[in-house]
């Protein structure tokens, strides 16, 4: 019986062999292997994988870029290495998706929470100019990214104008240029961020307290659309009192987003649930003026 089974493997090795002879008639899948300069009887059990390989390789000598990419795993190329005395084979990227990648690294500094990852993507040179109400304002982000010093404190912006006027974008834009410094910034749309974390309050195994100093920490910051929340005492004072709190002991780079003025701002904090507290308001409200130069955007509604 193991004399059957030794002529088998026997007939199957040799079965391997003569294909592998036949393949290295082809000179590309001659040179691949060549590259390797592992023996015959070794590379002969990768046949088919090294054919996969090699069909991806003649596709990057002829390819002009991500978009027209063939292979399987796009950007990427099945490679081949030698590993002691077998053959492994893993994705490479091409040198296309490598820029990709190099070029795109710094989004890995920025964090989006609750909001379209897509504002990764914001570019200062894709801004609208169109609209002469926000010249102003991009000359102000495009000189603030110059003047911008790591590891100082620099005062942030509260922009406030009409419903989808780009106030979101345009400081996106500039967390991903300073992101591209190896800033860390993160962008929290506010009003959802508050009720995360009063679903968290009651729920021992959430992660509430990493959530809630993050926020604190951050070395930049855009509260996104302050304001559009149902504001209450402890919303108010023991969340952003303490946010602001703690980033304005601690010099942080704090920026607001809000269709709402800071004297309107003032307004909607002081009134919580019936109740007016006017001493209250005033100490968030000179907190962010601490943080940040109030600016004013009204431009086209482009969510229309």
């Amino acid at each position: 019986m193991q004399k059957v089974k030794n002529y088998i493997n026997s007939e199957k090795d040799s079965n391997l062999l003569e294909n592998f002879q036949k393949q290295l008639k082809d000179i590309n899948f001659s040179s691949l292997v060549d590259n390797l300069n592992t023996s015959h009887d070794i590379l002969c059990k990768y046949t088919s994988l090294l054919l996969d390989a090699k069909d991806e390789l003649l596709s990057c000598t002829s390819c002009k870029g991500l978009k027209t990419c063939p292979n399987r795993l796009k950007g990427y190329r099945y490679t081949p290495e030698k590993t002691n005395d077998s053959i492994t084979f893993s994705y490479i990227p091409c040198k296309y998706q490598q820029s990709y990648l190099n070029e795109n690294e710094y989004q890995n500094n920025m964090t989006v929470f609750h909001l379209s990852n897509n504002l990764k993507n914001a570019k200062m040179k894709d801004i609208y100019t169109d609209d002469k109400n926000r010249v102003e304002i991009i000359k102000y982000l495009i000189n603030y990214r110059k003047n911008y010093q790591k590891n100082t404190f620099n005062k942030g912006i509260y922009l406030y104008g009409n419903f989808g006027s780009g106030k979101t974008y345009l400081i996106s834009a500039l967390f991903n240029e300073l992101a591209k410094d190896n800033v860390k910034c993160a962008i929290i749309y506010f009003p959802e961020f508050l009720r995360v974390l009063k679903s968290s309050f009651s729920n021992p195994e959430s992660d509430y307290e990493q959530i809630f100093n993050y926020a604190k920490t951050i070395p930049l910051l855009l509260l996104d659309d302050i304001g559009a929340e149902n504001i209450t005492p402890f919303a108010r004072d023991e969340i952003l009192g303490s946010i602001l709190q703690y980033r304005m002991e601690n010099n942080l780079t704090t920026f607001f987003t809000s269709n709402l003025s800071l004297e309107e701002l003032e307004l909607h904090l002081s009134d919580t649930q019936g109740k007016i507290d006017k001493l209250k308001a005033r100490r968030i409200i000179e907190r962010i003026k601490f943080l940040a130069d109030e600016k004013k955007l009204i431009g086209i509604n482009r969510r229309n």
